[in-house]
């Protein structure tokens, strides 16, 4: 049977057009990966800010309670 040629462009149209869409999916599917690997990493700094953050809320709590700690039983006018 010989080959029909409308057929062989439309299949050679149909495989170029899958073919640059498959392009297109892996060029937008590499954007998202590293819009990801960019949102991961600052994460990451962020939880170091936090842990940074509460480590200072912590020794600024000590220091109250110690302070607070002193000045119980005082007497007001003892300066």
């Amino acid at each position: 049977m010989p080959e029909d040629p409308i057929a062989h462009s439309e299949l050679a149209a149909l495989t170029r057009r899958f073919e640059e869409v498959a392009g297109k999916h892996d060029r937008e599917f590499g954007i998202i990966k590293s819009d990801l690997t960019a949102v991961r990493l600052q994460i990451g700094n962020l939880d170091q800010k936090v842990e940074a953050l509460d480590q200072k809320l912590d020794r600024n709590q000590a220091q109250i309670i110690e302070l607070l700690t002193q000045l119980v039983g005082r007497r007001p006018d003892a300066g």
